[in-house]
């Protein structure tokens, strides 16, 4: 899935770091696009949901599963889910789908996080 455009209710959700620097990759183009907020790193920032991919897997998988109950608490929302963590981070998809398991109907996560989750 490329996204290049949102619809009304549909949220961009992308990799981060700890500072909010949103100057390369997915974050470039949230802030750039679809509403990120320069020095904010985590949550809702416009039509867009910051996670910060950068501070190591802990942390990572702490604000990953911060967004999965954010997402379960805001049906109304779609959340359109880009390949966190596995561009500048560095992470694979199988690494890190896992952070992502028991997200709601309104989560559409990449094909590479689907695969993952279902190899198990």
């Amino acid at each position: 899935m490329h996204i290049t455009r949102l619809e009304p209710g549909e949220v961009f959700v992308f990799g981060s770091n700890a500072s909010g620097a949103h100057g390369g990759g997915a974050a470039r183009f949230a802030l750039d696009r679809f509403g990120a907020v320069w020095g904010q790193s985590e949550g809702l920032q416009g039509q867009s949901y910051g996670i910060d991919t950068m501070s190591g897997p802990a942390v990572f998988e702490d604000q990953a599963r911060r967004f999965v109950a954010f997402a379960a608490d805001h049906p109304e929302l779609r959340f359109l889910v880009t390949e966190v963590g596995c561009g500048i981070a560095g992470y694979r998809p199988e690494h890190v789908a896992g952070f992502f398991a028991g997200a709601g109907e309104n989560v559409e996560l990449p094909e590479s996080f689907r695969a993952a989750l279902e190899r198990g």
